[in-house]
């Protein structure tokens, strides 16, 4: 008897695939940053890499609402390394954590606004043979590096798409993680939203 394959934990019977797929456009992303990333959830990213699919589906993001918001990357303005995060929506802002660990985040709002949409938990749907329960190894699984760093995500070949699975049922909003260098005011704020009881969540929110 075959063993069972380990991702399984990470994954409910409805997230396979269901449906025809349509890509998401760069009108979707041309909103605020909040709005983008509670309507990322539930919806599918795509890479195509040697003629191959690597696909999930987003379960867990965070949004970062540009120079204002002291947990930002945006917060000190527009620098060589932020300079994708000032660009057109619809675009990667790609960076390191630690020096090896890829962080992949899509670019939201009007161009110049510095907001983006970090994704941090995928399901695995097609193609992946690692974990994606965290935003590093949400890179890994789909083949993102800094190779990607201001890439189109309406390209051929990594995009985001929605097919006809029902939208989440619930979403939970909570604070996002690892940001208390902001200060209590943007460590606090509620801006970290996930599909309520999914097992590909990175961490869970801290009971009060």
């Amino acid at each position: 008897m075959p063993g069972r394959d380990p991702l399984d934990k990470l994954r409910t019977a409805g997230d396979a695939l269901q449906g025809r797929r349509q890509r998401l456009t760069h009108h979707f992303y041309d909103r605020p940053a909040v709005q983008v990333a509670r309507d990322l959830l539930g919806c599918l990213l795509v890479h195509q890499i040697d003629g191959h699919e690597r696909m999930g589906r987003i379960v867990e993001v965070e949004a970062y609402l540009g120079p204002g918001d002291l947990a930002a990357h945006t917060a000190r303005g527009r620098t060589p390394r932020t300079r994708a995060m000032f660009g057109p929506p619809g675009h990667l802002y790609v960076y390191l954590i630690y020096g090896m660990h890829h962080c992949m985040n899509i670019v939201t709002g009007p161009e110049g606004s510095g907001t983006a949409v970090l994704l941090r938990a995928l399901a695995p749907v097609q193609g992946l043979d690692t974990a994606t329960n965290g935003p590093g190894r949400l890179c890994r699984a789909m083949g993102i590096s800094m190779e990607h760093y201001g890439l189109d995500i309406c390209g051929d070949t990594l995009w985001l798409a929605r097919d006809q699975a029902p939208a989440p049922a619930h979403i939970v909003s909570s604070p996002r993680i690892g940001v208390d260098y902001a200060g209590p005011e943007w460590a606090n704020r509620p801006l970290r939203f996930h599909i309520a009881n999914h097992p590909a969540v990175s961490r869970r929110p801290r009971s009060k």
